[in-house]
């Protein structure tokens, strides 16, 4: 009867493996055995599991079974595994004897023997990888420091098309060796160049270390994973989208793969992460040929269309309806390359047309960045001079970027009136700097701490004025950070001698003197120098011998009195040499066309902050509602001239104004117009545009960006010798028949009239 249950349970297929397991070789014969293992379950175990079974009680063999039901039923693959069945035991309540618990304890002894050979494997791994990343990174430091010159370049791209042509390439025959497979659509790069894949909603581009991408153009970068340095400024991982301007008025920008702390991770590890983080931004398709391309240590940037009203305020007027992309070319000359990467707005270029710093500039940079870091006699106060087109503006820039690397914040004392950095021309004003810089002065024009509106674009004809302006500016700083001087170009005649009063109010920590090839006029302005050459305002120290000791003294030539009440204790400073390299430096006839269209420029970026930010399309300036100021709440000065009160108003009616605040009130017993008779030093809150007069109303109507808080506190309307573009009178769109303050016949014999001035535009410049 027992082996008859035990035959139709297995052949039944119902009782499965637990019936093969608890039946005895007692039976009938060999026959039946044989039939009985060929019915029985697939999930079957070994014969050491059946013998182990064989030696257990009914009881403990019941319990046996169902437990191993149990794991056949949820699927566990444990003919394989031989510890499923000793865990199945275990749970069962059985007790193996002093024999099977040996071989257990063997066995696990075996199992972490293997695990920790595995784990000795994986180290040894990763110590080969990393030694091959930091061998690869020794080369790649070692091919830079060796970058050949540009005759070595020459001739190594000769060779290389004498190589690539092969022997028989005059003669039409064929190469030697496999030719180059077909790119596919939608990416391009590799071996050696940037990969880019055409994203979702931009551009993909990973560069592997020390490589870089050099572009004209605008678009807002994200970095998906690694590190990038934009102009000396590192953005990393995590960091928001950054708005980069690179306009063929200035040197092209470039960004650049750099090395960063390898993650303890395998490859693959790696892989998945970059996976998941670019898996929203680029289709499958593109995916896995970047994928393909992907290594320790490269970067992955998602460059991204940008479109502003700002920008397309300043790209509406025609001449700089090209200053981001160029001239045009007609549609057959592109390539499919240059068709991508222009989908975001911008235009690949060569790396000789970026921005490179000198060794001296170089080694610059590097002591004032340990200097602002280190902080050992306070906070460093560095002065940026030198003669005009030198690269003065663009190395603050680039310093800035730098500090900004390692410090929140930087000041930034502007004391060059003609080529300002965050403000319209005509401004002496103290700055905050937390961002990073990605353009020239009319892409960040932003609010100033403290700000004087001078009037005009030089200080030749008032330096005194303008000496007491930057004492009150500079009356504003407070030590709390390293703050860059940014000078003015003049440099020669009065201009080297008010420079050295600068210095000697100012009393820098640092002076970075630039000097070029074409400019060498400058003398040295060491500590000696400076303290012994007297200034337009100041008198210099003169070094004298004592007739009575036959020692040397040092003297003060003037009254005792106002050298001690005028020129404070000056320590002396350090100099630091800077050699411009690139094409053109120092050469003073570019700023004849150059500056003015800057100065242009500089305005219609503060223009700009009047649109909306979510305008879509711009306003005109003729389309925006101005504010409407009464006569009698508002004084006016014409501060660069004489006028007479009663031509006062025809000036002041489209014109460029200063929005002031001055400390006296505004009384007028009447309610015409309200004069003031001299030039104050007060703060400049904004800047505007009057837009009309209303002698009925008896009110201004101004355009300008100002809140309604911050126009209240405006008291006093400067107008000096900035004037407005000429292109915002020449261009207004939707006006029919005669545009307003624009004729075409007048009598240019009244005294002071004038035909506009047409300049030659955007003319290209490879190293501002």
């Amino acid at each position: 009867m027992r082996h008859r249950n035990g035959a139709a349970g297995a052949g039944g297929g119902g009782g499965g493996m637990a019936d093969v397991l608890v039946y005895s070789k007692e039976g009938p014969g060999r026959l039946g055995w044989t039939r009985l293992r060929r019915a029985r379950s697939p999930l079957g175990v070994g014969r050491r599991a059946r013998r182990r079974a064989r030696s257990l009680g009914g009881a403990v063999q019941r319990r046996l079974r169902l437990r191993l039901q149990q794991i056949e039923a949820a699927g566990a693959a444990w003919l394989e595994e031989e510890e499923e069945v000793d865990e199945a035991v275990v749970a069962a309540g059985v007790e193996w004897g002093a024999r099977e618990k040996k071989a257990r304890k063997k066995k696990a002894r075996r199992r972490e023997r293997a695990e920790r050979e595995r784990e000795r494997r994986e180290r040894e791994e990763q110590r080969q990888r990393e030694e091959r990343e930091w061998r690869q990174l020794r080369e790649l430091r070692e091919r830079r420091e060796r970058r050949p010159t540009g005759d070595e370049k020459e001739k190594q791209r000769v060779g290389g098309e004498r190589q690539a042509a092969g022997p028989g390439s005059d003669q039409g025959g064929e190469r030697d060796g496999s030719e180059e497979p077909p790119r596919e659509p939608g990416h391009f790069g590799g071996r050696g160049q940037p990969f880019l894949v055409r994203g979702k909603a931009g551009l993909l581009v990973l560069l592997h270390h020390a490589q870089s991408f050099t572009f004209t153009g605008k678009c807002r970068l994200t970095c998906l994973y690694g590190r990038v340095q934009v102009f000396g400024f590192i953005i990393s991982q995590g960091q928001p989208a950054y708005d980069l301007y690179s306009p063929h008025t200035n040197c092209a920008l470039t960004f650049e793969a750099i090395s960063y702390l390898m993650p303890e991770k395998t490859i693959k590890d790696m892989k998945l992460e970059v996976r998941s983080l670019i898996k929203d931004h680029i289709s499958s398709a593109n995916a896995f040929p970047m994928m393909k391309q992907f290594s320790p240590m490269c970067s992955i940037v998602m460059l991204e269309s940008l479109e502003t009203p700002a920008m397309d305020f300043i790209l509406s007027y025609p001449a700089f309806s090209h200053l981001f992309s160029g001239k045009k070319q007609e549609p057959s000359s592109y390539t499919l390359e240059q068709l991508t990467v222009s989908s975001v707005g911008i235009k690949k270029c060569e790396e000789e047309s970026g921005f490179h710093l000198s060794e001296s500039s170089s080694s610059a940079i590097e002591e004032l960045i340990t200097a602002c870091r280190e902080e050992i006699d306070g906070c460093p106060i560095i002065m940026a001079c030198g003669p005009k087109c030198i690269g003065k503006s663009t190395f603050n820039r680039y310093l800035i970027n730098q500090l900004l690397n390692s410090i929140p914040r930087v000041d930034f004392l502007d004391c060059d009136l003609g080529q300002t950095e965050f403000t319209p021309p005509g401004c002496v004003s103290l700055s905050n700097v937390t961002e990073p810089l990605f353009g020239p002065p009319f892409t960040h024009q932003r609010k100033t701490r403290k700000m004087v509106f001078y009037g005009d674009s030089s200080c030749e004809d008032d330096c005194k004025k303008y000496m007491d302006i930057v004492k009150y500016v500079f009356s504003a700083y407070q030590r709390e950070a390293p703050l860059i001087i940014n000078t003015m170009g003049w440099v020669k005649g009065d201009g080297l001698l008010l420079l050295i009063d600068l210095i000697r109010m100012l009393a820098p920590t640092h002076i970075v003197q630039f000097s070029s090839e074409h400019s060498k006029d400058m003398p040295l302005l060491t500590p000696e120098y400076t303290a012994g050459m007297a200034g337009l305002q100041t008198k210099g120290k003169t070094r004298v011998k004592n007739r009575h000791l036959d020692c040397i003294d040092s003297e003060s030539s003037g009254d005792p009195d106002e050298e001690k009440g005028s020129q404070p204790h000056s320590t002396g400073h350090k100099l630091l040499l800077v050699q411009s390299e690139f094409a053109g430096a120092g050469v003073a006839q570019l700023t004849q066309w150059h500056s003015p269209v800057l100065r242009d420029m500089a305005l219609l970026g503060y223009l700009a902050l009047l649109q909306p930010p979510e305008a879509k399309p711009f306003f005109p300036l003729h389309h925006l509602v101005p504010f409407q100021i009464p006569f009698s709440s508002v004084a006016l000065r014409v501060i660069h001239t004489d006028v007479a009160p009663t031509h006062t108003m025809y000036t002041v009616n489209a014109s460029w104004i200063g929005l002031c605040r001055i400390l006296d009130d505004v009384k007028q017993k009447t309610d015409g117009p309200v004069f003031l008779t001299d030039n104050p030093v007060c703060d400049c809150v904004g800047f505007g545009i009057i837009r009309g007069i209303s002698m009925v109303k008896k009110v201004y109507y101004v355009l300008t960006p100002l809140s309604h808080e911050k126009l209240r506190q405006v008291n006093c309307l400067m107008i000096g010798n900035i004037t407005i573009p000429h292109c915002v009178f020449k261009s207004q769109p939707k006006i029919e028949g005669e545009m307003p303050y624009v004729t075409s016949e007048y009598n240019f014999s009244i005294w002071g009239a004038g035909k506009l001035r047409v300049r030659k535009l955007l003319q290209r410049r490879e190293y501002l």
